[in-house]
């Protein structure tokens, strides 16, 4: 039975498509980027040589370049970090970066105050709010509260950080697990340690010995402190965005911005954010606003911390 187009519709002739030899065609993809079987002896080296030389593989390997370059360069690796950071375990992952230079500030949101602070003093954190919420009792750890709030009062009255602060009253107390601790390793070992908190959000905002304005006075001084920090960054600095979606992508851009509103250079930066989904902000304010128009390069690295942070790591000393 023939096509009801008839006439109308014919269908479109192939015999004079041009071809061309496979050889000729410049690819994305040749035998050299593949990936390498390796043995179960096989070296962390070795390992990472094995890996193919394809997109996430080839991020990691030029950020860590970049890493080290700005190691070279004496310019600031900052570190901006969420609380699922420190609870997957990662500190002793980013401390021992840190003792290895390349680590020279960290910016945290205020959940990281709390699990830091609780797996320096207990060695556990992250309760599980099903179980607690529907009593009242989420949140309500005398110890995570008091030791928060007392830093803050501390900090607006010595004019200091919060996370400076938090740092100086956590190893105060002598905790027993300190050395798992970012903030007790930024603390004694001098690193810039910056704490931006949405006051509402962290369990500590509504325990007895909270002061408002305390908190206020001294995340507004993190919030500088990190501006200095970014300031420094031009000519081969590194800001890390690692899992905080929202609120550390929002004041790394003011920072960004305050720094070129006062006429500060900021240009040949790398950017790059770690996360299981890309979400908006971070993509929009710290891979891509911050280094366009040729003033740096970004990434995106898309996976689970607990994987991408020790392979990143890996990456870095790897270069030694």
């Amino acid at each position: 039975m023939p096509s009801i187009y008839d006439d109308d519709l014919k269908p479109l002739e192939l015999d004079k498509v041009k071809t061309y030899p496979l050889a000729s065609r410049p690819s994305k993809v040749n035998l050299e980027e593949f990936a390498k079987p390796i043995g179960a002896e096989a070296s962390v080296s070795e390992f990472l040589d094995s890996l193919p030389n394809v997109l996430a593989v080839r991020s990691f390997r030029e950020l860590a370049q970049r890493i080290r370059r700005a190691h070279e360069l004496k310019k600031p690796i900052i570190w901006g970090i969420g609380g699922h950071v420190i609870k997957t375990g990662l500190a002793p992952v980013i401390i021992d970066l840190m003792k290895n230079g390349f680590v020279n500030g960290i910016a945290a949101n205020g959940s990281v105050l709390v699990h830091d602070a609780e797996i320096a003093m207990v060695g556990s954190t992250s309760e599980d709010v099903d179980a607690t919420l529907s009593e009242g009792v989420f949140g309500g750890a005398e110890e995570t509260g008091q030791l928060l709030n007392g830093a803050a009062r501390d900090g607006a009255r010595d004019q200091i950080g919060l996370g400076e602060a938090v740092g100086r009253a956590l190893l105060a107390r002598n905790p027993k697990h300190a050395n798992y601790s970012l903030l007790c390793a930024a603390y004694e070992s001098k690193i810039p340690f910056t704490a931006h908190v949405t006051i509402g959000g962290d369990i500590a905002h509504f325990h007895p010995g909270i002061d408002g304005a305390a908190l206020g006075a001294t995340t507004h001084t993190d919030f500088r402190c990190l501006a200095e920090l970014v300031r420094r960054m031009d000519g081969g600095g590194v800001y890390l965005n690692v899992g905080s979606a929202v609120v550390l992508p929002e004041v790394f851009l003011k920072c960004v911005t305050l720094v070129r509103n006062l006429s500060h250079p900021l240009s040949d930066i790398t950017t790059a954010n770690f996360d299981f989904i890309q979400s908006y902000r971070p993509q929009t304010n710290v891979v891509r606003r911050p280094t366009e128009n040729g003033r740096g390069k970004g990434y995106s690295i898309t996976g689970h911390h607990e994987l991408t942070i020790p392979l990143l790591a890996a990456f870095i000393n790897a270069a030694e």
